[in-house]
């Protein structure tokens, strides 16, 4: 919940082209009161409603100065693809959900462009996970036949998508666990910073091997796929019951045990998933930390690599894929991987507000 991120994407050559992008930060007070929310705040459903609204009429004003930034009319705009913000997600219930804010309606109205939104509930409802749904845009535009590849989203949550080079074979992804959600959430705490820049911190200190196999007793990383988890989950009160056994541990030391804990669930989910890969493209803010992405080296044993190199900027590959998504639900397309997500089978994801 750090910021918005727009991008604006032609696909009319059929390969992705990013034309434009921007990041604009939440308003303090909006970012504390979803913040509240997801962490489980009780919020009543009048409180609930105007957040959603407030929310819907934050994202279309981040799309309209991004617009204006880039000198596009949005009479040029097919869609708007619009994720929304998530604050709930249970998607191993035995009544499925998900909830993503900002209201498509209030979108569609005041930037006069047709918004898709909502994408996630449709595969829950097929008996899906309703994530991850990146790896559909993966597949599509990252695959290669000469190799079987990997790519790894590094956000505040881990996830992987296996692309074997046949085509007769199915990709698939899941979920790994944390990626910069719980060093984030430690570096805030301790030292009031947003991320670890570049993960100085982190390589100040030796991890903590007896905190790292703490770390690793979580059932969460031997269940098999398909599976999604979320900062719901893995939380600020997740890592404080993790660390209390391990009061006076040094916080540098916490630090690099927790990038320690992201380069060794993603190196085991790729080891036992996807023995036969060449190679790992990366993406998403995790991708610009050399000191994890060394330490994912090591331990793959493979080239790790940003998807820049391979045509997809990693830092807009989540916003893309949205695009995307909103492309195919305009052509009536599929658009989740069931053998991501768990769903019954393709369906059409998200719900269209025309302009």
């Amino acid at each position: 919940m750090d910021a918005v991120d727009t991008a604006l994407v032609d696909f009319s050559a059929g390969s992705p082209s990013l034309i434009s992008t921007a990041s604009i930060a939440w308003p303090p007070a909006l970012r504390d009161r979803l913040r509240a929310v997801a962490a489980g705040v009780p919020i009543n459903a009048n409180e609930l409603a105007l957040l959603d609204t407030e929310v819907g009429a934050c994202l279309a004003d981040a799309a309209i100065s991004m617009l204006s930034q880039s000198g596009v009319s949005a009479n040029r705009i097919e869609a708007i693809g619009c994720h929304g913000q998530t604050v709930a997600h249970s998607p191993d219930t035995g009544i499925r959900s998900t909830l993503q804010l900002g209201d498509a309606n209030v979108i569609a109205e005041r930037t006069g462009i047709t918004t898709v939104n909502d994408f996630r509930r449709r595969d829950m409802a097929a008996g899906g996970q309703g994530a991850p749904l990146a790896p559909a845009f993966h597949a599509a535009f990252l695959r290669d036949e000469r190799e079987d590849r990997v790519v790894l989203n590094l956000g505040g949550i881990a996830n992987i998508t296996v692309l074997p080079a046949s085509v007769r074979e199915t990709a698939f992804g899941f979920d790994t666990g944390p990626a910069n959600c719980l060093m984030d959430a430690w570096i805030q705490q301790q030292l009031g910073r947003a991320y670890d820049e570049a993960g100085d911190w982190a390589a100040s200190a030796e991890a903590v091997p007896a905190l790292l196999e703490h770390l690793m007793d979580e059932p969460y990383f031997e269940r098999q796929p398909p599976k999604t988890t979320g900062t719901q989950y893995f939380s600020r009160n997740w890592l404080a019951q993790k660390l209390a056994p391990f009061e006076g541990v040094q916080p540098a030391r916490v630090q690099a045990t927790l990038l320690q804990l992201t380069a060794r669930t993603v190196a085991d989910a790729v080891h036992q998933h996807a023995p036969q890969a060449k190679r790992v493209l990366t993406c998403g803010g995790g991708a610009r930390n050399p000191a994890l992405t060394q330490r994912l080296a090591a331990g793959l044993g493979l080239p790790v690599e940003s998807t820049g190199a391979f045509g997809i900027d990693a830092d807009w590959m989540e916003a893309m894929a949205f695009a995307w998504l909103a492309q195919r639900t305009l052509a009536g397309e599929p658009g989740n991987l069931p053998a991501v997500t768990g769903a019954s089978g393709p369906r059409v994801l998200g719900a269209i507000h025309p302009a």
